[in-house]
């Protein structure tokens, strides 16, 4: 095991950050984090040193990156919906702009990037690696501010800098977030609160794997190089099938919304939501992902960094103690 280093996590608080701060900790690292309150960074990362401060004010970033061997830039905003969508570029693309120049002002050895899978080319019904971006723009301003994202850490490791990039797809397991996504399903699932699932599917990784990935690559990754974290790609319908499965409730399936049903809610949603303010009911650019017939191949990370990936029937189970642990399900 190498020498414990001393670590900078951004987006520790969240979902993939909160398991590349217990991998690195697991190892014996020094781990600080950056975090907008100290607060909920006490309470989330009580094994942490903590730095206030935020991706998007630069002035903020050099006390959190002085002395570190690796950074691990986590943060982002994954959300598919903002009424102001220039959010979205200012925390993802431009809040990495800003990571990159701090981490090579202060001489660090390796920045580690939470890239996504979106970056690279889809083809329907067809699988995809980590041999081809995307040079189109992608159909969201998510998608799109974590293209530039990734072309600014592209550009940085062409003159110069040690960076590697981590390609998670849908993360999961035993940790907060404050997106919904599987773990929410779970939860609403065993509530009976799931009308209707929507048409389509995604990919899924149980996030002790993600979190492992990252420092993986941090320890033995090539400068450049690019890792695609996923288990496999699961429709909905599966996904909410095996949630009931383990959750041990025998309870008809909620029915598959047509696409068009599901097409016309979201419009509807979101010419509404561009009055009110709040979020539609099934932002565009959730349907539209779920729509991607397209499959990640993650067997670079399994041969390279001998990284093996939980089964989501495992990765369910050990979230769903998790959840009934915490309060959110009922035990047994």
């Amino acid at each position: 095991m190498p020498a414990p280093k001393q670590t900078l996590v951004t987006g520790g608080t969240g979902m993939v950050g909160h398991f590349i701060v217990a991998s690195l900790l697991r190892r014996g690292h020094r781990v600080r984090a950056l975090v907008r309150s100290l607060d909920k960074g006490r309470r989330l990362l009580p094994d942490c040193e903590l730095v206030e401060g935020d991706v998007t004010m630069p002035a903020s970033l050099a006390p959190a990156v002085a002395g570190c061997d690796w950074v691990f830039h986590a943060a982002g905003f994954p959300e598919q919906w903002m009424k102001d969508h220039q959010t979205f570029e200012r925390i993802n693309a431009d809040g990495t702009a800003n990571m990159v120049a701090a981490a090579r002002a202060a001489n660090v050895g390796r920045f580690v990037f939470t890239s996504t899978i979106d970056v690279f080319t889809w083809r329907p019904g067809a699988d995809y690696d980590e041999s081809e971006i995307d040079p189109a723009p992608k159909g969201t301003y998510y998608e799109r501010s974590k293209q530039r994202a990734d072309r600014i850490v592209s550009d940085a490791v062409a003159s110069g800098l040690d960076a590697v990039f981590l390609h998670p797809s849908a993360v999961y397991g035993p940790a907060t977030s404050d997106s919904p996504g599987v773990n929410e399903l779970v939860v609403r699932l065993a509530n009976d609160k799931v009308p209707g699932l929507l048409p389509g599917g995604f990919p899924v990784v149980f996030g002790p794997d993600a979190g492992e990935g990252h420092v993986l690559a941090a320890e033995r990754a090539q400068p450049g190089a690019r890792y695609i974290l996923s288990e496999r790609y699961y429709t909905l319908a599966d996904q909410a099938r095996e949630m009931l499965r383990v959750l041990g409730i025998e309870r008809k399936l909620p029915r598959v919304l047509p696409l068009w049903l599901a097409s016309m809610v979201s419009t509807m949603g979101e010419l509404k939501a561009g009055i009110a303010g709040g979020p539609p009911l099934i932002p565009k650019g959730q349907l539209k992902f779920l729509q991607v017939d397209s499959y990640p191949v993650a067997t670079r990370a399994t041969t390279e960094l001998g990284l093996a990936f939980t089964p989501f029937a495992d990765g369910l189970a050990n979230t769903i103690e998790w959840l009934r642990a915490g309060g959110r399900l009922p035990v047994g």
